[in-house]
């Protein structure tokens, strides 16, 4: 059992920090307020091979485990970056390199790991489902050569600026299947092929997402679009699942420090009544405490990583990384929004900008309360609660 990183792990987060050194609070600050998509700094982190880690070497990727795209995601955020707008090539590639079938590897991998090919969108979520994954409405439907898909999916990140999309839908019927998880399959859609039978509209949002509702008509979709075996594509999510759970629970981290690291600074400068604020136990206490949790939140997080790196059952881990890694980074956003005041709420300290994004991480990409459900359940035998 090792807790410290290995010289290659702390090489990588000190490449990403200098490569966010390039992008300070004055470029994120911009973006927040016109609403626009951060292309430089993801076009920057794609050129360097940063968001094509988990792609393995045979195709042009870096071949490195979650827990190295952890550090990346982390590094990000504590430098007061968000890594929302381009995450996503990172943990939907589980779905596609481990069940998709070697002609779509083939296909796909390489582009997406030179940087030809953007796969940023998983559309899972529906209007009318919700976090209740089986009772999704979109269809797909078997014709001559492949399927026909209708359906309207929400809250789908970053789908107006990615090629490729991973779709969840329903092949059989639920009241014909014998479990509610049976019957869904995943399918790699090509958005550039498919015209206006794929329309997106924009979610307005407390702080600089692009998240969109997503209308689906009569889509064609060739046989070869389908991940693994049709029916399954419900085991297939849950991989993915696990790696966004661990990689949102490293950004929470990264979050969090930048949060501790900004207070801890501000407090010890900022001087009141003849000496710094931080020598007050009500501002300095908070502090620590958050730090504390967020160093225990990394652990989980690494353990996680450290499991599903290895091909290990690492639900129960996966989600107590993103539970305890959302709530610290909150516990840390609060704290710095006391130390720092007023200032708090002015735009060039970025603090107010930080509370905004990482408030969404204990609501998504699964509620906490789910989670607790989840282990209470699933982990400690109780009885299901929902």
């Amino acid at each position: 059992m090792d807790f410290i990183p290995s010289p290659e792990q702390v090489a990588i987060a000190g490449a990403v920090a200098d490569v966010c050194a390039d992008f300070p609070g004055e470029y994120w600050r911009d973006l927040d307020a016109t609403g626009g998509y951060p292309e430089r700094f993801v076009r920057t982190l794609t050129e360097q091979g940063w968001l094509s880690v988990l792609i393995p070497e045979e195709y042009g990727g870096g071949g490195l485990g979650i827990t190295e795209a952890g550090i990346v995601l982390e590094e990000i955020h504590r430098s007061g970056g968000n890594a929302n707008a381009c995450h996503a090539q990172m943990y939907t590639m589980g779905t596609l390199l481990r069940h998709g079938s070697p002609a779509q590897k083939q296909q796909y991998l390489p582009d997406i790991a030179a940087g030809k090919l953007r796969l940023q969108a998983f559309a899972v979520t529906e209007p009318d489902a919700g976090s209740d994954t089986t009772r999704i409405r979109t269809k797909a439907r078997r014709d001559a050569g492949g399927y026909r898909v209708s359906g309207r999916k929400t809250y789908i990140s970053r789908v107006a600026y990615s090629d490729l999309l991973l779709l969840l839908a329903r092949t059989t019927p639920l009241d014909e299947v014998a479990r509610a998880t049976d019957g869904l399959s995943v399918f790699l859609v090509d958005l550039r092929e498919a015209g206006a039978a794929v329309e997106v509209s924009r979610i307005p949002v407390m702080f600089n997402h692009h998240t969109y509702q997503v209308a689906i008509s009569d889509l064609h979709l060739p046989r070869s679009s389908l991940i693994g075996t049709e029916g399954k594509g419900f085991s297939y999510i849950i991989d993915g699942w696990n790696a966004e759970r661990i990689l949102v629970a490293s950004e929470a981290v990264g979050d969090g420090r930048f949060f501790v690291e900004k207070a801890s600074v501000y407090a010890s400068s900022r001087v009141v009544f003849g000496r710094p604020i931080g020598a007050n136990q009500g501002v300095q206490f908070p502090i620590a405490q958050a730090y504390a949790a967020i160093e225990a939140a990394g652990l989980m997080r690494f353990k996680a990583a450290s499991m599903f790196d290895q091909n290990v059952s690492c639900g129960a881990e996966a989600n107590m990384a993103k539970l305890l890694a959302s709530a610290a980074s909150w516990q840390a956003a609060n704290a710095a929004m006391i130390a720092f005041g007023g200032n708090g709420f002015a735009t060039e300290y970025d603090i107010e900008r930080k509370f905004r994004e990482t408030k969404l991480l204990e609501v998504a990409p699964v509620s906490n309360n789910l989670i607790l459900a989840y282990l209470g359940q699933r982990v400690l035998g109780m009885p299901k609660s929902y």
